[in-house]
């Protein structure tokens, strides 16, 4: 597979975006405090936070944040979908747009599957190992 440019957003339509991914790098699932609440599942835009592009108005957007506040967890106002953060996490490879792929309009379920699923132990600030248990993620 190679970079592909997907459409995606929110689920009223409020938050609409674009962004390039090559899914067949794999996504990934963390097990920090918020990744494990709103189970998310994720790809960073590629090459870098360039490959994103939001389409409606931030307007239509509220941040939060926590903790160091590197991360920006934003969410639609409206339906309160969380369909993309960003953030400068230089432990987790610095800046990035992480796309929620269960928000994507456009990508086929064999898309999503074509890589591989990357495991992130963030409940310990151990990004780069996984957990030992991820059947919950």
């Amino acid at each position: 597979m190679a970079l592909k440019t997907y459409h995606g957003g929110c689920h009223c339509g409020a938050v609409k975006y674009e962004v390039d991914l090559d899914l067949s790098k794999g996504t990934g699932k963390c097990n920090c405090s918020i990744c494990t609440k709103t189970r998310n599942w994720s790809a960073r835009a590629e090459p870098d936070p360039s490959g994103f592009r939001l389409v409606s108005s931030k307007d239509s957007l509220t941040d939060y944040q926590f903790n160091t506040h590197q991360g920006h967890h934003v969410f639609c106002k409206t339906c309160g979908i969380h369909s993309y953060g960003y953030g400068d996490i230089k432990e987790a490879g610095g800046a990035y747009v992480a796309i929620q792929v269960a928000c994507l309009d456009d990508a086929t379920p064999e898309e999503l599957l074509s890589g591989p699923v990357r495991y992130m132990d963030g409940r310990h600030d151990n990004w780069w190992n996984e957990p030992k248990e991820t059947r919950h993620l």
